[in-house]
């Protein structure tokens, strides 16, 4: 389906939506039916329904319908006063976003309206630091090369700068050209993915031909992001309201069930067969002592000529008095003090991150007590583990190692003298470094410039290039300007080949000003790069540099670029611009044209980039695994970076005390031979003290997902520990998924958007506010500063909610069962005729305000100190989810 959207045509905006936005669930008609339908979808609010009516039947209740309805409409009315408070507060936030005013073009003009008033097609106007309304199609700013910086923040949780810059047919248009502007946009139907947008635009004479011009999400400003360093920006909206992607991206998630909801649940149902089975036993014998006993008293005045309905009479009644086995109030008392819950994670000041000013947040308060059932930990590795603060420390350029003396590639003298003579290599190499890149260089107001990056490791490639004197001065749209031992060199970027988890690399086309040549920069993983050097290319050394670098724990790039002829790139770049025109399957065909321009590539060399440890990662990952805790560490890097970090983290042992086993393989025999190695390995081994873990890379995962299921799952069960290494974000949901088929309880933690996908998968998902962004922390049910809070989270908060809230279950069905029986035991005392023993004043009082004693003392519970916690982490064992029942 397609979308056609006419640029600055009124007659034509009637056909979509406007602009207003909602995000509420009800309104003044709907919230009554809509709310109670939603409370009565529960079985055990149906349940307590059904009490209600039976004893409005005047013939069978033994006591007041007050006495139940009371506490019912109470319950009731806190859920739903909860519910429309909520979305108030949505209404409110709606109705600032919806009255915004905004500059739109009206006849020629610009003006004054509300944002919910743009329509599809108008040309809207934004300044800078403003929000930007809608979906829009980026038409023109005030940079003459049209291009702009935008804060998506809001929109992924991404911090740093993104440039957008307008479709080639509207750059150099001028003020009025803008507001008279005619075309017509063929667009996809809206959708939520925010990293694509395939469409294509053609403007009418006399802007231009009739040509067709691609566009993709770099030509696109998206609702809820921020014009920044640009002064003003002008596009037309494409997607409006709650068609916008961030709009198709809203939602409520599916609710977490924890594992002491679902045996609570259990619990109710085996209650109520029981119930059922007293009630069956009771009324019968109420019966039959009428028929035989109670005609002969005086007192006892039954009706010989009795409608036959009168023989449910007696098991009705004793439904009614038995109905308080199952408390009507545990739902709204768990739900109030895991609201506590979750407040004491906001509260706690041991959790707060002083560096990054940044507290604990529960952004879900229904799974806290999940926190001290956790049996797996799958964490991710960079930001998460380490710092994410890259620093370029060495590399080798030409078969020439730099920085492993010193330590320091930057201050290396050998290479300081390489790049004072001129090194054809070097020279190559840095040009690569500060050119094939997505970094933004910006001049402060004292001229010195600095740079904005997407990713931490080209952040730390361009500022090494710069303090190796090859310094990106400016990068205005396709224009990039490079200052180099007092040199200006100008580039043309022409075109950029972006980089996906699928080719692990990068690349750019450029134009040398000086030179008129072209040339592909390319930039990737080893095993991506290498594999496309030139024929007869000795690689060895480059081979040998990544496992060097790799065993000290650092992160590898290797660098390539080959001379195009002009006639190999205007073919190439004609078939690049049909793969990007394409609606279907675009992606594909983009890969596919890249992978036939990026071969026979000269390597340069590899980079080599340190990313520390994180303070307290070692000492958290070891209190946690003395607790039970499994872990598996799943990253994008190689073997053997990943292996390296794994045992400074206190991951792995090394010999003798620990034995890693290797899953390689690059074909499905391969893969099988060594899973069936590891496997064996792991039964025979299993009941030593010695530590097994495995490893795995991307490769042999994606076979052993396909076809070996069911032996790797065996697996992951033998195995307290695995490394799983070049997994792409699809891999890392997948085995959440796979771990929590086997019934274990998981937690995954990330930082970056690569993790969402495994958070959103697992039971509970962590994400840290780290230098990626938060779009992981928004997307998680926990957020906190650094791994090492995890410790307290789990140990402390975890341990915490899951005894308070065992307890206050405990004490819920106790005083329930026990009310129950000594009215079972007054029943066969007064004739089993179903007379209650309470009076309906009393069942009110305890129905309502009885539950409260035990909300309280569960939230004041202190029976352990964190020191006590923390020094004997194997108190949680007992609460481990299936190594013991909920009220052991």
């Amino acid at each position: 389906m397609k979308r056609f959207v006419y640029i600055n045509d009124e007659s034509c905006q009637n056909d979509y939506c406007d602009n207003r936005i909602s995000n509420t669930k009800y309104n003044l008609l709907n919230f009554l039916p809509k709310n109670l339908w939603e409370q009565f979808r529960r079985f055990m609010n149906q349940y307590f329904l059904l009490i209600a009516c039976l004893q409005l039947w005047s013939l069978i209740t033994p006591v007041n319908p007050a006495s139940t309805w009371g506490p019912l409409i109470i319950i009731f009315a806190v859920s739903a006063t909860k519910e429309a408070w909520d979305d108030y507060n949505r209404y409110i936030s709606d109705k600032q976003a919806n009255e915004k005013e905004v500059w739109v073009v009206k006849n020629g003009a610009r003006k004054h309206i509300q944002a919910q008033d743009i329509r599809v097609g108008n040309i809207v106007w934004i300044r800078e630091n403003e929000e930007v309304p809608c979906d829009l199609v980026l038409l023109g700013t005030s940079e003459p090369q049209g291009l702009c910086h935008i804060e998506t923040a809001a929109l992924d949780g991404e911090t740093d700068l993104k440039t957008r810059v307008s479709p080639p047919p509207c750059v150099g248009l001028e003020f009025e050209q803008l507001h008279r502007i005619k075309g017509v946009i063929e667009c996809p139907i809206p959708d939520k993915d925010i990293r694509r947008f395939d469409a294509n635009i053609r403007l009418f004479p006399p802007f231009i031909d009739n040509d067709i011009c691609p566009l993709t999400i770099n030509n696109t400003l998206l609702q809820s992001c921020y014009l920044r360093n640009t002064e003003w920006a002008c596009g037309v909206a494409v997607y409006t309201g709650n068609k916008t992607k961030l709009g198709m991206s809203r939602g409520v998630p599916e609710p977490k069930l924890t594992a002491m909801d679902a045996m609570i649940d259990k619990l109710t149902g085996a209650i109520f067969l029981f119930q059922l089975t007293v009630v069956v036993v009771l009324g019968a014998a109420g019966n039959v002592w009428k028929d035989i006993e109670a005609r002969k008293q005086w007192y006892v005045k039954y009706d010989d000529n009795e409608p036959w309905y009168q023989i449910l009479v007696i098991p009705l009644r004793f439904e009614l008095l038995c109905s308080i086995m199952i408390p009507i109030s545990i739902k709204v008392s768990l739900d109030f003090v895991k609201s506590l819950y979750a407040k004491f994670i906001d509260w706690d000041e041991d959790m707060y991150d002083l560096e990054n000013n940044t507290p604990a947040h529960a952004a879900n308060t229904a799974i806290s007590e999940d926190l001290g059932q956790v049996e797996y930990i799958l964490t991710d590795k960079t930001g998460t583990l380490t710092e994410n603060k890259m620093i370029f420390r060495r590399c080798c350029v030409g078969g020439t190692f730099y920085g492993n003396e010193c330590g320091d590639a930057l201050t290396d003298v050998e290479l300081l003298n390489a790049i004072a003579n001129n090194s054809p290599h070097v020279i190559k190499f840095l040009t690569v470094m500060s050119l094939c890149n997505t970094v933004i260089p910006i001049k402060s107001p004292s001229g010195s410039v600095f740079y904005k990056a997407q990713s931490q490791d080209e952040d730390a490639l361009v500022n090494a290039a710069a303090n190796l004197h090859m310094v990106l001065v400016s990068k205005n749209g396709n224009n990039a300007e490079i200052h180099f031992n007092l040199q200006v060199m100008r580039y043309e970027i022409l075109d950029i080949l972006e980089f996906t988890s699928d080719r692990k690399r990068m690349s750019v086309v450029v134009l040398d000003c000086q030179s008129g040549k072209i040339f592909l920069l390319s930039k990737g993983a080893d095993e991506a790069m290498l594999p496309c050097a030139y024929s007869g290319q000795q690689t060895k050394t480059f081979v040998d540099a990544v496992d060097k670098y790799a065993q000290l724990g650092l992160r590898t790039l290797c660098l390539g670029w080959r001379e195009l002829e002009s006639e190999e790139y205007t073919e190439w770049s004609q078939s690049f611009k049909e793969a990007n025109s394409a609606l279907i399957d675009r992606e594909w065909r983009v890969a596919e044209v890249c992978q036939k321009l990026e071969h026979s590539l000269e390597i340069l060399g590899v980079s080599a980039i340190e990313d520390r440890l994180q303070d307290g990662v070692p000492e958290t990952i070891e209190i946690l695994r003395q607790s039970g805790i499994n872990f598996w560490m799943l990253t994008g890097d190689k073997q053997n970076t990943a292996i390296q970090i794994a045992l400074l983290c206190n991951l792995i042992s090394s010999e003798p005390k620990g034995q890693l086993l290797h899953i390689n393989g690059r074909t499905q025999d391969e893969v099988a031979r060594s899973l069936e190695r590891v496997l064996l390995t792991m039964r025979i081994t299993s009941s030593e003290p010695k530590e097994l873990a495995f490893v795995v890379d991307g490769w042999a995962l994606e076979i052993i997902l396909t076809h070996y299921t069911e032996a790797f799952t065996e697996l992951a069960v033998l195995s307290k520990t695995a490394l799983c290494c070049r997994v792409t974000p699809s891999q890392k949901a997948q085995l959440v998924k796979l771990l929590k088929s086997c019934d274990y309880r998981t937690l995954a933690i990330g930082d970056g958007g690569n993790d969402v996908r495994m958070i959103q998968q697992a039971d509970i998902g962590v994400g840290i506010s780290g230098r990626e962004g938060l779009q992981a922390a928004r997307a998680a049910d926990y957020s906190i500063g650094k791994f090492r809070f995890l410790k307290r989270l789990i140990l402390v908060h975890g341990r915490y909610s899951y005894n308070r809230t065992a307890f206050l279950s405990q004490y819920s069905f106790y005083k329930s069962l026990l009310i129950c029986f000594i009215q079972i035991l007054f029943s066969f005392l007064s004739g089993i005729a179903g007379t209650s023993l309470f009076n309906s004043v009393s069942l009110m009082a305890y129905n309502v305000f009885y539950t409260s004693i035990p909300v309280l003392t569960t939230v004041l519970d202190k029976d352990l100190s964190e020191k006590t916690v923390m020094q004997n982490p194997e108190i949680l064992l007992y609460c481990q989810a299936g190594r013991q029942s909920l009220f052991s």
